[in-house]
């Protein structure tokens, strides 16, 4: 068996051998990395190398003076300022409907009948109780002028002691009940009037009017349906007949940025264009502004007149509206300097305001003078740009000038 010590002395190290040559990597090492970062600095930063989705925007020729004078852009809706659902007093079933949509109807015009005829039975009981409430007075009226003359002459023989006085007393209390018979039937005769009334009031109720001139813009029950003021039977019961709007109180209703508001005010001219008619520019002013504000959406309400009426306009259509800094008439039509750009598509730095404008596929910065405000949907520049030049409205990453850019 070998010493122990003899292998712990195989542990030991020779520090007479050579030491081996070492390959310093670290400075390749780092002169790679370098190299790197030039590339990529290169690649990112180089003006024109690194290709940048846009979407971009054509500067168009104000269309009108309205629109190049315009201080807030807003959208809404057309709404009608009075409108109603007709509906009935009372449950009932429909038998006939004579509106559509789309009709004109008159105030207190027919538009819908109901099933009147227990309305028609209780009338005619009606009438019959008034008629026997006057029958019956009248047969009061006669017990009462035969007891009248019967008292009056027992009175005459009492004068002449030709009776007794407890006959005349009898004769009074008769004369007397007969005179309360008949006031009670009077009486009887006006409940019996009233209850006539009553009953053709609800026999009128069986006929559905409209409650005001306009136009019938939802047809909702048809003959046969059941119709009641409230809701009941689940969903096979109408609530309304119809819903006629009165057209000439048509308006527009937007909601205002309350960081905006201060720029509106009532009587203010206003520029309004239907979607549905995007080169009419419709003239309207600011009606009022209504005084509370929604806290979910820190806007403001503002009601906008027409000042022109037309067939064209229609409830619930959507409409943009620029609320204009001065009185424009109607009939301008003289050029307005400058063009309209989005305004998204402005920016603005320690320099002044600028834009990104596109040519052959790379932008440059052009220095623009803008004119109104500039928080706008659309914006009015009054030099730097031509109708027509192509700028860019959003960028994915920030730009320089001479880079080349890819369009969305």
């Amino acid at each position: 068996m070998a010493d122990p010590s003899e292998r712990i002395s195989q542990l030991k190290i020779d520090r007479t051998a050579p030491v081996p040559a070492r390959r310093n990597w670290l400075l390749p090492g780092i002169a790679l990395a370098l190299f790197g970062a030039a590339v990529a600095w290169w690649a990112f930063f180089s003006p024109g190398s690194a290709t940048v989705l846009v979407e971009t925007d054509i500067a168009r020729k104000p269309p009108n003076a309205a629109a190049a004078s315009s201080v807030l852009d807003a959208s809404g809706y057309v709404v009608a300022r009075r409108q109603a659902t007709v509906s009935s007093k009372v449950t009932g079933k429909v038998v006939e409907v004579f509106v559509e949509e789309g009709m004109r109807v008159e105030k207190d015009q027919v538009v819908a009948r109901l099933d009147d005829t227990t309305q028609q039975a209780q009338l005619s009981l009606a009438l019959a109780q008034a008629e026997s409430s006057r029958a019956a007075l009248d047969e009061v009226d006669a017990q009462l002028r035969i007891a009248r003359l019967e008292r009056d002459r027992l009175r005459d023989l009492l004068q002449r002691n030709l009776t007794s006085q407890s006959s005349v007393d009898t004769a009074e209390a008769t004369f007397d009940q007969h005179a309360a018979r008949l006031q009670t039937g009077r009486e009887n005769v006006k409940v019996a009037e009233r209850n006539v009334e009553l009953s053709r009031d609800s026999l009128s109720n069986m006929t559905i009017k409209a409650p005001f001139a306009g136009m019938v813009v939802s047809k909702n029950a048809q003959p046969g349906e059941m119709i009641s003021p409230i809701s009941a039977g689940g969903g096979f019961t109408r609530t309304g007949i119809c819903t006629i709007i009165d057209t000439d109180s048509l308006e527009i209703e937007v909601d205002v940025n309350e960081a905006y508001i201060q720029r509106v005010r009532a009587g203010q001219p206003v520029s309004a264009t239907l979607d549905a008619y995007s080169n009419w520019r419709i003239p309207a002013e600011v009606i009022a502004i209504v005084p509370t504000a929604d806290r979910q959406k820190a806007t403001v309400k503002v009601r906008i007149g027409f000042l022109e009426r037309d067939e064209r306009i229609l409830r619930d259509m959507g409409v943009k509206v620029a609320f204009l800094g001065a009185e424009i008439p109607a009939d301008v039509s003289e050029d307005v300097v400058g063009v309209m750009i989005a305004g998204e598509a402005l920016r603005s730095d320690s320099g002044g305001d600028f834009v990104w404008l596109v040519r052959d596929g790379f932008v440059e910065r052009r220095a623009v003078q803008v004119g109104g405000q500039k928080d706008r949907g659309q914006v009015l520049v009054l030099s730097g740009l031509s109708p027509g030049d192509t700028i860019v409205r959003s960028t994915e990453s920030p730009l320089v000038s001479r880079q080349s850019i890819k369009t969305d």
